[in-house]
């Protein structure tokens, strides 16, 4: 990262691009920024004598003082532009409490777009479970004494924004709930992630994805006809409907704030983030999609173009051809005749018709399947493994999936600005405590304090496990 894109580290931004908000903070890193492009272009004048030396999509360089000054101003301005707009949450300070699955995915989505997260860990616990902290901090507290409260108390109200996962009443407890914060800090946004929400008569019961799934209507409808619902893996209640849609609260939330300037709570359940996932399910039911029993509709695996089928080689291809146009196409690459088959919307010939595709789809590989139906819209593709989506040419053109400087890979995050993309960290994941010091004294704690903090055990700090 250059000196310039560091100093732009932590200026706080408002909704529009590139506005910094009136903070003396912002204003004075704002300064500093400027003034090392000003130091920029008198080293360029010392060194290029009275020509700049401007960039070539400016125009040709001139002698014209008035015109040296406008090339140079628009180099700066576009250069100024693009440093500022790096990072979309670029100066959002964010206060983790360490969770499980939704809240690390919620601080990842931030901390990707260039928010700094900071976990807050417990103290004694020798190996962090959360597989989701790229880019983030961490420090590591004692949450059962009361001056490690009063630590973590100081670290939030000098945020942006307080996340944390537990259940209702338990920041409460520990005299840092949002009331008791946003006292202090009239601006902070305060995201509340949990299964059932704050009220009701489920916010203090336990759960995980499967039970908030089934509380939001989804879990009904999920599974193969004659068979159980089934629970897609847990990413419809702890990822989609928990963690992005909590992430998305925060951003509405920031944005919110440059406009009133003040902070609000933000009560994330799961079961109602699944089932807003979920809105299309009600909302197209008055047209007939889902009139029929579990797996025996369009979209669920009832009808045979928009299913699975296994290749002679035991992998899989997927298929999604419901519209007429792209149909024809999936019964060509087939090497099917139309005329020998039911027609498209027979629902009672679907089995009949599934029955077929599976035998026909079981005489090539997946790599046969893939060369006759790349190139054409007949909406079917190969069922790649997490091992296989890398190296796929087109994922690999796009750069969808990375790997970090432990070879593990994972997905670009997603979407893809134009101005402000993410730039997700490459480097490992931080051990517990192992930004403890530098942390604290980012945030107002002096050297002897954090000492005393670590000596007594409120604090603990592993560097030099990092530098192993």
């Amino acid at each position: 990262m250059s000196l310039i894109s560091k100093r732009l580290t932590g200026l706080r931004i408002d909704s529009t691009p590139c506005r910094f908000m009136a903070s003396s903070r912002g204003q004075n890193q704002a300064k500093s920024t400027f003034k090392l492009f000003t130091d920029k272009k008198k080293r360029m004048k010392e060194q290029e004598g009275k020509k700049y030396n401007t960039h070539k999509s400016f125009g040709p360089v001139t002698s014209s003082p008035g015109a040296k000054q406008a090339a140079f101003a628009s180099v700066r301005s576009a250069c100024f532009w693009k440093l500022a707009c790096v990072m979309a949450l670029a100066g959002v300070r964010v206060i983790e409490l360490a969770g499980l699955a939704p809240a690390p995915f919620c601080g990842m989505i931030l901390a990707d777009f260039g928010a700094k997260v900071i976990r807050v860990d417990r103290t004694k616990v020798a190996m962090a479970v959360d597989t989701l902290a790229r880019g983030k901090q961490s420090v590591a507290v004692n949450l059962k004494s009361p001056e490690g409260v009063a630590v973590i108390k100081r670290l939030c109200v000098q945020s942006d924004v307080v996340l944390e996962p537990f259940r209702k009443g338990v920041m409460e407890k520990l005299g840092l709930g949002p009331e008791e914060l946003q006292k202090e800090n009239p601006q902070l946004i305060y995201a509340r992630l949990t299964g059932y929400g704050q009220r009701g008569s489920y916010a203090m019961a336990a759960g995980h994805d499967i039970n908030y799934v089934a509380m939001s209507g989804l879990l009904s409808m999920l599974g193969r006809s004659s068979e159980k619902p089934y629970a897609p893996l847990n990413l419809v209640a702890d990822f989609a409907g928990g963690g992005l849609m909590c992430a998305l609260g925060i951003v509405l939330a920031l944005l919110e704030r440059s406009r009133s300037g003040k902070g609000q709570i933000i009560d994330a359940s799961m079961v109602e983030g699944a089932a807003y996932i979920g809105s299309f399910m009600w909302k197209s039911r008055s047209i007939g999609l889902w009139n029929r029993p579990r797996g025996e509709n369009m979209l669920d695996s009832g009808a045979p173009f928009y299913d699975t089928y296994r290749t002679a080689d035991g992998k899989y291809m997927a298929v999604g051809a419901f519209e007429p146009q792209f149909y024809d196409q999936l019964i060509q690459g087939l090497g099917l005749d139309a005329v020998d088959l039911p027609s498209q919307m027979s629902v009672s010939d679907w089995p009949q018709l599934k029955q077929t595709f599976t035998r026909v789809f079981a005489k090539k590989t997946q790599a046969e399947w893939t060369r006759i139906f790349d190139g054409t819209d007949a909406c079917v593709t190969p069922v790649l493994t997490l091992d296989e989506v890398g190296s796929h040419p087109h994922n690999h053109e796009r750069g969808s999936f990375l790997r970090n400087a432990q070879g593990e890979v994972s997905p670009r995050p997603a979407p893809v600005l134009s101005c402000s993309p993410a730039e997700p960290s490459m480097s490992r994941d931080p051990f517990i405590g192992e930004h403890t010091r530098a942390v604290l004294k980012e945030y107002g704690f002096e050297a002897a304090q954090v000492e005393k903090l670590l000596s007594a055990g409120i604090v603990e700090c592993n560097e030099a496990k990092a530098r192993l």
